[in-house]
């Protein structure tokens, strides 16, 4: 969605300081209120957290290569797949595609000159890291290992490890979610451009807003739910241990009261990702666009009433259990429209495979894996049969690592021109998208299978029949481990070494491609007015100026 642009105004990078210019002292970037600066400040965050998240499990998987505990003990075992979980789900998942991107793009893609609460932004910010680092601290020294759950009686009675720590610290975190959200709302509300109606606004706008209306409303669940564990650990309070007078399962509900709706703060900012690549890259309005918004909304709705699915085991009444699965069928049905709409955008469209749609359409492939797999667990009995197996683990996977990862990196090299005003070699990076695809799918496909036959997750010794398996698994890990650290090396080569990047290098159709690459502090020179729909192509802003590469092609990556 934009105003026609130019070829000069698409093309040509204009000689003005950019945000990156604007000071490069620490305390010009600890101190920064601009969200461009804040945004980098989270990526490097979460990239520290992903490598960190990403030891752990290697370790996990070199332990299942053999059926004998070979590598490490039990003890050591339970803490190193809980790192995992924590770090990975905690500090890298829900903030990596809203805290990023979305910081970085919000306000751009509505006109404004920032958030709505610069200040609000930064100490988000502080909350992130100074909590992340805490809890990895206490997992590194002295290690939890009651899973990322917190489960109780685990937390609270069983668990002679630093509970109390790692939960202080994912609380803190919680509450940087929960300022992120209310600022992306009040920023949707307040300050779009002239022009700017509601129906007008990008998907990838309504994917965070609807994630900040999730972040807002069940965060909190959260924050009281690992509160009252640490008063339990400390006090003693009959909350939810049966010893004294506690109910366990009020733990489950509470938990899962949050982590439910928590899986849409993961996959709805990548939906709407998905959402501009697929446009961009297919030369296509988005089909249906009315319904892929009415879709995200639903989906951030009906997803406060599913968290029972993950009971079906705990004793829950059958006609609770039946309500419980008829809404996860439901919940499904937003989900498979976005599908549709997407593969129809794609239908008859001009389809160019640059490294951005490579990912995209990795992540429809893993994602709608996830989501069909989703609807097994969704039956009672399917789900009695292959809870707490790998299963749910492969399902879990798909959905969150193979959905929102795929869609992160789809994002991250689309705007990449936009965030730093430098090209990445394209070969690498289509590569790197085609590598991380087989090589999850060789490493998660097997545990289906796993779970299926009867495998446990969170066992480190298991019968041999298991073995061939969990060979496949772990060596596929180590496939998507060379994916993932592909990109981390050509985008810091990148920074040095890349060409500068135009504009507008996609002929992208988005407002933030009307400013500057690298954008200025303030965005845009004037406000901007806005005067067309989402997604419509003008012939003058698609059409290549004598002499200029709109998109690069093949066989140019120097």
């Amino acid at each position: 969605m934009s105003v026609a642009a130019t070829p000069d105004e698409r093309l040509l990078v204009p000689d003005r300081p950019s945000y990156l210019g604007a000071g490069a002292s620490l305390r010009s970037w600890f101190g920064a209120t601009d969200h461009k600066r804040i945004a980098i400040l989270y990526a490097v965050t979460i990239t520290i957290f992903f490598f960190l998240g990403g030891a752990a499990i290697t370790l996990v998987r070199l332990e299942l290569f053999t059926p004998q505990a070979d590598v490490v003990t039990a003890d050591t075992y339970n803490r190193l797949f809980t790192f995992h979980g924590i770090v990975m789900v905690w500090f890298f998942m829900v903030p990596a595609i809203p805290a990023t991107l979305g910081n970085f793009l919000l306000p751009l893609m509505i006109g404004a000159r920032d958030v709505a609460f610069p200040r609000l932004n930064l100490f988000s910010w502080y909350l992130a890291i100074l909590g992340g680092a805490f809890t990895v601290a206490t997992l590194i020294l002295g290690g939890v290992d009651t899973g990322w759950t917190f489960y109780t009686p685990f937390s609270t009675m069983f668990s002679n490890s630093h509970v109390f720590a790692a939960a202080f610290g994912v609380f803190a975190v919680g509450f940087s979610s929960i300022a992120t959200g209310v600022n992306f709302i009040a920023t949707v509300h307040l300050l779009r451009a002239p022009g700017l109606t509601w129906f007008r606004l990008p998907l990838f706008v309504w994917s965070l807003y609807a994630t900040s209306l999730v972040m807002v409303l069940a965060t909190p669940v959260l924050a009281v739910s690992l509160l009252l564990v640490m008063a339990e650990r400390v006090l003693h309070l009959p909350i939810f241990d049966p010893a004294h007078g506690g109910d366990p399962l009020l733990f489950q509900h509470l938990f899962w009261f949050y982590s439910h709706p928590a899986v849409y703060i993961m996959v709805l900012p990548a939906m709407g990702v998905v959402s501009e690549v697929i446009t961009c890259f297919a030369r296509r309005r988005v089909f249906g666009y009315t319904f892929m918004v009415y879709a995200l909304v639903s989906i951030a709705g009906i997803g406060f009433f599913v968290w029972g699915h993950h009971m079906f085991v705990s004793g829950m009444s059958p006609f609770a259990g039946l309500v419980f699965s008829f809404l996860s069928f439901v919940v499904a049905v937003p989900s498979a429209i976005k599908v549709f709409n997407w593969t129809a955008t794609l239908y008859r469209g001009q389809i160019s495979f640059e490294a951005p749609m490579l990912y995209a359409l990795g992540f429809l492939g893993l994602f709608t894996m996830g989501g069909l797999t989703g609807l097994f667990l969704a039956s009672i009995p399917i789900d009695v049969h292959v809870t707490d197996t790998y299963f749910v683990v492969a399902h879990f996977h798909y959905i969150m690592v193979g959905g929102t990862v795929s869609a992160y990196f789809a994002g991250l090299h689309f705007w990449w021109p936009k965030i730093t005003g430098r090209l990445y070699p394209e070969g690498w990076a289509r590569f790197a998208a085609i590598l991380m695809f087989f090589g999850f799918n060789l490493t998660f496909f097997p545990q289906f299978i796993l779970g299926y036959l009867g495998m446990p997750r969170r066992y480190h010794v298991y019968p041999p029949e298991f073995q061939v398996w969990n060979v496949m698994s772990s060596s596929g890990a180590t496939v998507l481990a060379a994916a993932y650290a592909l990109p981390f090396g050509y985008l810091l080569w990148s920074l040095i070494w890349g060409r500068r990047a135009p504009n507008n290098p996609w002929d992208a159709t988005g407002l933030e491609w009307r400013t500057a690459s690298p954008p200025p502090p303030h965005n845009f020179d004037q406000q901007p007015r806005i005067d067309v729909g989402p997604y419509d192509y003008h012939p003058e802003a698609v059409a290549p100026a004598p002499d200029q590469r709109p998109r690069r092609r093949q066989g140019e990556d120097a």
